[in-house]
């Protein structure tokens, strides 16, 4: 009797065995019929939390992408791992697009989707303030980042928003976007503009305070998108396509879940970070209405941010918004 019962165990552990054997060769034959894209991404934050839901969630690979993140600081370094071909696709501010194609590059890069809507910087302060106004600003020095690039014009743009002259403050543009945090740690400015999770990471520990959301004072533009060599999209319209759907994907889930169910889901992409402050700030960017419905790029927008760049004598005249926002999503 004991001899029949232990049979019976060997063979019925013999099938579960076989059975995971199969269920690991069909995911393996699953994931070899992916197709991997390489992703240059201009900073890690919860501000593009659409984008890491979609990581999470498999809707890059339930729309057969492998996507390989490859942190990318500064959008100007972004636009050249593109160009160079060392990755596929670029997510950065749209700006950087625009001076490729003035520059005079014949495959220029083209922006397929968009994520956010407007700025995702957080201004840090030194000091505690209570009730604070960039009036605030005056006569202070403030870390913004490099010239030219998407956080630099979005403050620029608040300021004249809110009729104050730039001349007015001690604007540094003098430190790469990656070295604001430890610049300003190091004793260097009144206050610094920051994304999340680093403005909070600042307060937390003591060393700042987070006053106020640039974006709110900016308005709306395409802040955030993601573009890729003309040619490349040429070729491969079906991946582009594919890559769009999952950023749709991304976005639904922003904007139909709570500030938690949605820290819950990046958590992963923010090890250092308790589930309590990542819900935080992502409420704060749920607050300030951070990202767009879908990967729409609308004319208005793009003519927003071409505004806020001729402001800035950083162009001479309006790009082609048809030349150089190609829509995969469809309205």
């Amino acid at each position: 009797m004991k001899s029949k019962i232990l049979k019976i165990l060997i063979g019925l552990i013999v099938i579960v065995l076989i059975l995971i054997s199969i269920a690991k060769l069909n995911k393996e034959e699953k994931d070899t019929n992916l197709t991997t894209i390489r992703l240059a991404e201009v900073t890690h934050s919860a501000f593009y939390a659409p984008l890491y839901v979609a990581i999470e969630e498999n809707y890059f690979k339930d729309n057969g992408i492998d996507l390989d993140l490859i942190l990318t600081s500064g959008a100007d370094k972004v636009a050249s791992a593109v160009l160079s071909n060392d990755v596929e696709i670029g997510f950065a501010g749209p700006e950087s697009a625009i001076y490729v194609y003035n520059g005079g590059e014949e495959d220029y890069l083209v922006t397929f989707s968009g994520l956010t809507k407007r700025d995702g910087q957080f201004i840090v302060s030194r000091k505690k303030i209570d009730n604070f106004t960039l009036e605030d600003l005056k006569g202070k020095e403030i870390l913004a980042g490099r010239l030219g690039g998407m956080p630099i014009l979005n403050f620029q743009n608040a300021l004249k928003n809110e009729n104050i002259n730039s001349k007015d403050i001690n604007i540094n543009t003098s430190i790469e976007f990656a070295a604001l945090s430890g610049s300003f740690l190091a004793g260097v400015g009144d206050f610094v503009n920051l994304f999340e999770p680093n403005a909070t990471n600042l307060e937390k520990q003591g060393l700042g305070y987070i006053v106020a959301n640039i974006g709110a004072y900016s308005g709306e533009m395409p802040y955030t998108a993601f573009y890729a060599r003309k040619s490349y999209i040429t070729k491969n319209k079906d991946i582009i396509t594919n890559f769009t759907n999952a950023i749709n994907k991304g976005l639904e889930f922003v904007h139909n879940k709570t500030s938690e169910e949605i820290a819950k889901v990046i958590l992963p992409q923010f090890p250092d970070i308790s589930l309590t402050d990542l819900t935080n700030i992502v409420d704060n960017y749920k607050k300030y209405d951070s990202w767009l419905e879908t990967p729409f790029i609308n004319e208005d927008i793009y003519k927003n941010l071409e505004n806020v760049m001729l402001d800035a004598d950083l162009i001479d005249e309006y790009v082609p918004y048809d030349k150089l926002v190609n829509n995969f999503y469809e309205k």
